[in-house]
């Protein structure tokens, strides 16, 4: 059944004081995938109430891989561009490809964007792609 108040399942088990900060940490997130993203007051409110400001990062770090953690349309972000996989043979229960696919199947060709990707490392123009870089 599609839950329709997901935060009124979620406070009890934020506020139980029995349950790990990871727990809290995963049920947050949980919400954050179930709805899309939530707003900054939310994020805010929820962290300050469940007490896990210390660990609030490891929320937050996922807008790095392209989750909508804050749905704020001002804020949203372009997204990678998707390589066209409807060609590719799948697993009879495979239905996604994650993003980070795409950005390894780019660093190996190296064609990842410096400005996106300042950290990654550019291959000599002379590479034959027999080794590792």
């Amino acid at each position: 059944q599609k839950v329709k108040d997901s935060m009124r399942v979620l406070l009890p088990v934020l506020l139980n004081k029995s349950h790990e900060s990871y727990d809290k940490i995963r049920a947050i997130l949980l919400y954050i995938f179930s709805t899309n993203g939530t707003t900054q007051e939310n994020l805010e409110k929820l962290i300050q109430n469940v007490q896990i400001e210390s660990d609030s990062d490891m929320i937050r770090n996922w807008k790095y891989l392209d989750v909508p953690v804050i749905s704020s349309f001002a804020l949203q972000q372009p997204k990678y561009p998707r390589r066209d996989r409807s060609s590719e043979e799948t697993f009879q229960l495979s239905r996604w490809t994650p993003v980070i696919k795409d950005v390894m199947e780019d660093a190996i060709e190296n064609k990842l964007d410096s400005k996106d990707w300042p950290y990654s490392s550019r291959c000599p123009p002379t590479w034959n792609g027999s080794g590792a870089v």
